[in-house]
């Protein structure tokens, strides 16, 4: 179950989009942001149908 979500970069505030794998639960892990390189967490939390992504730095 896959879903794309748009999110902001939390450095540099570029918009980007993100592609969910929702059927793997609740999920925290590290891609680069696709325009500054720089490392953004992402935390995705799942709970039935609904789910939540928040995005942050390194320092948060």
């Amino acid at each position: 179950m896959l879903e794309s979500q748009a999110y902001q970069c939390p450095y540099c505030g570029e918009l980007a989009e993100a592609l969910l794998d929702l059927s793997a639960g609740d999920q925290e892990y590290v891609e680069d942001c696709p325009v500054c390189c720089r490392p953004i967490i992402f935390d995705l939390r799942t709970d039935g149908a609904d789910w939540s992504l928040d995005v942050r730095t390194e320092n948060d």
